[in-house]
């Protein structure tokens, strides 16, 4: 009676071998989905390293091929497929699983999908890239080198390819604009032509565009505050999420900023507090201080749309919830701040790589509330 074929999807026993003078061979034999058992091998510079190493791809052949199996021949529209459902159990935050669904779906898929996996060449995908930056813009195409280069990852970590050609492709250079502060001048003439926009008083801009001014939140950080987050006793307000849209939900509040900085606890500027506790607590399913007129936590769209209607009118076309952040960290450093301690405010990852490595982060400062009071002219 013969021996028994290993399970789908397992393997047998590895062997070692020297494999030249400097490199070992660990080998297996694996039995694919497709019931055919291969021998399947890794080559390392030491006997454990080959075996560890040839673990872990069979593991992740294990995986994959529960799907099918990734090969040469395999399209990259189901390369892109088994990708982005293992990226999705990475517990991402959701504003990047849309954005990369986003790029998938818009680019990659209607672009490259229909190839198979040996046909996406360096200069295959330089010219997608290439069509994508024309066509989009630079920053839509970065983000699609992004997505490529960790599917053509996957594909050559299971063999179908000898090596990823995303690792070639041409750079993709973005210019950036630096970001413009408004001076303390150009803040109290919009804050008092907000203030008489009774379209804007209506639509809650004015409170809302304080609440940035004197915190240097995020928009998505500062439309997820809730009443609970404010101590306003001890003047501070705690940053515990960022809002943000889920395909099939709506706009939800995500239990985490943007890094692990973000969550923080911010000191508020006196008139700030004063302008909250003018505020009425009205209720709302969220808790949010700034909710929509409907009581729903505010749509991000409609509420840029809601600041450019308010802003255009009073000079300032140029201005973004973004200048109202750089204004903050502006007036921080002109008040003597260390980078360190604004960084702490605005909920930056990273000051550098000197700082980060000798220098404890501190907590926010609590000379941000003196300094953004100055804000307010009644001071």
């Amino acid at each position: 009676m013969g021996r028994p074929p290993l399970p789908l999807g397992t393997w047998g026993r590895i062997r070692r071998h020297r494999s030249g003078s400097t490199s070992w061979r660990a080998v297996a034999n694996y039995r694919d989905y497709d019931g055919v058992t291969r021998q399947v091998e890794r080559i390392r510079g030491t006997g454990a390293k080959a075996e560890r190493a040839l673990v872990e791809y069979l593991k992740n052949r294990a995986r994959v091929s529960a799907d099918g199996e990734i090969t040469a021949d395999t399209r990259i529209s189901e390369v892109c497929r088994v990708w982005f459902e293992e990226f999705k159990r990475q517990k991402k935050a959701t504003s990047t699983v849309n954005t990369y669904d986003d790029v998938l779906r818009l680019h990659v898929l209607p672009s490259v999908g229909s190839l198979r996996v040996r046909e996406l060449t360096v200069g295959v995908a330089d010219r997608f890239l290439a069509t994508v930056r024309d066509k989009t813009g630079p920053s839509a195409a970065k983000h699609a080198k992004t997505v490529l280069s960790q599917v053509m990852g996957l594909a050559a970590r299971h063999d179908a390819i000898d090596h990823n050609p995303m690792r070639h492709v041409s750079p993709i250079t973005i210019e950036k604009k630096a970001a413009r502060a408004l001076t303390l001048a150009e803040v109290r003439r919009l804050r008092a032509g907000l203030l008489a926009d009774e379209r804007a008083v209506a639509r809650d801009v004015p409170a809302l565009v304080d609440f940035m001014l004197g915190t240097g939140l995020r928009i998505g950080e500062a439309l997820a505050v809730t009443w609970e987050a404010l101590d306003l006793g001890a003047a501070t307000v705690e940053v515990r999420g960022t809002l943000t849209y889920e395909r099939g939900t709506g706009w939800v509040i995500q239990p985490r900023p943007k890094t692990e900085s973000g969550w923080r606890t911010l000191h508020l500027p006196p008139w700030l507090v004063t302008l909250l506790r003018a505020r009425e607590r009205d209720g709302n399913e969220w808790d949010v201080v700034f909710p929509s007129p409907l009581g729903k936590l505010r749509d991000r769209s409609n509420t840029n749309d809601d600041l450019r209607a308010a802003l255009d009118p009073l000079g300032f076309d140029w201005v973004t919830s973004h200048n109202f952040r750089k204004t903050a960290a502006t007036l921080l450093n002109d008040g003597g701040l260390t980078v360190r301690e604004i960084a702490d405010q605005l909920g930056h990852k990273r000051v550098s790589e000197t700082q980060d490595t000798y220098f404890g982060r501190a907590q926010p400062s609590p000379r941000v509330a003196k300094l953004l009071g100055v804000i307010d002219e009644n001071a």
